[in-house]
């Protein structure tokens, strides 16, 4: 009997022994916790102890104990959350701490609103790290200019933030990404002329910073890019024809911008794209003619250009168009008849030169 309770609780030591994760790691989640405030969810009341996998939020390698997860998102379903209908709010920074972590390879600390700070430039010593995502914050500051140090990174969010600076040149180095997001902040200066580099790229989010200079022509290298988005900032010159031969690119944004030149006949005539959204740029010329029994728009807006002539008859011969919008432009001649212009309202051709018939206003003569 002595011996049985003796081997359960040598059982017993080595299971408890297991589950605490080392001193280092443990200290570093303590000065994280203490760098960030949670004013209501009470997220880092279980942020005690050496057992790290009981920290909500943060997961550990189960061979080595070491802290391998850190996942905390203010928009959740998460039952911490429902308390606060789903959405939370906290504040603080991230503490360069973090970086003592070495065996990190997700980081998410999302959408929280009122984290701020810079993002620590010790990161990118976190040679595993596969996914950030720092969305949603008041994060300031530059993206580390040896981000591309991490060359296990698949999916890197920045977006919803306060970052400045440029787009790092190393970037282009991150040869795992798959997914980038840099919207909504101000950013600035022209995108990496070797951004083709990232050939498994799926999705480019670059819109609504304060990016100039030109479309890069090596962007369409990437031939597994499947949307891409650079609307909403200051990019001029024309767009590359090989952007509408892409063989998975399904959605296209480039509206708001000072791009100029005729728009390239290939993207009105690819058989992959189905959003495309051109409008309020610069664009002259005619519209392509170039349509074809399978092109399929789901969203096709081209408003608030400088296009001339007339709306080109094998547009009726197109599968599916959703939501068209060819207004504000120098358009002229009758809007054709059928599908898909019988469903649409007079808005989609409006503050046009002399577009006429249904459903704008009767030709004359």
């Amino acid at each position: 009997m002595a011996l049985k309770l003796c081997l359960t609780l040598f059982l017993l030591t080595i299971t408890l022994t297991a589950q605490a994760c080392p001193p280092s790691d443990q200290a570093a989640l303590q000065a994280i916790k203490a760098a960030l405030h949670d004013p209501s969810l009470g997220i880092f009341d279980t942020w005690t102890g050496d057992d790290c996998n009981a920290y909500y939020g943060v997961s550990c390698d189960p061979v080595t104990d070491r802290v391998a997860e850190i996942t905390l998102r203010g928009e959740s379903e998460d039952i911490m959350l429902q308390k606060t209908g789903g959405s939370g709010f906290m504040s603080g920074a991230i503490s360069p701490a973090i970086c003592n972590l070495d065996q990190l390879n997700t980081l998410a600390v999302a959408d929280w609103k009122g984290v701020s700070g810079e993002i620590p430039a010790c990161l990118t010593s976190l040679s595993g790290l596969q996914f950030v995502d720092l969305a949603g914050n008041n994060i300031s500051g530059e993206v580390p200019a040896d981000i591309g140090k991490l060359n296990k990174l698949t999916f890197l969010s920045l977006s919803n933030n306060a970052i400045s600076g440029k787009i790092p040149a190393s970037i282009v180095n991150l040869w795992s990404l798959k997914h980038l997001d840099l919207s909504n902040n101000r950013i600035f200066g022209e995108l990496p002329g070797d951004i083709g580099k990232l050939k498994r790229l799926n999705r480019l989010l670059l819109n609504q910073n304060q990016l100039t200079g030109s479309i890069p022509s090596s962007i369409t290298n990437i031939r597994s890019l499947v949307d891409l988005d650079l609307s909403m900032n200051q990019i001029s010159g024309w767009v590359p024809f090989q952007l509408g031969t892409m063989p998975v690119l399904s959605s296209l944004s480039l509206n708001n911008n000072l791009l100029s030149g005729e728009i390239p006949a290939t993207l009105l005539s690819s058989f992959g794209l189905n959003v495309v959204n051109l409008s309020r740029n610069y664009f002259d010329g005619f519209l392509p003619d170039v349509f074809h029994p399978k092109t399929y728009f789901l969203s096709f807006d081209i408003s608030f250009n400088n296009l001339k002539g007339s709306i080109p008859q094998t547009i009726k011969s197109a599968m599916f168009f959703g939501q068209v919008d060819l207004s504000n432009n120098h358009l002229c001649g009758l809007i054709p008849e059928g599908l898909p212009f019988e469903k649409l309202e007079a808005a989609s051709f409006e503050n046009n030169d002399c577009l006429c018939g249904s459903p704008l206003h009767d030709c004359k003569g």
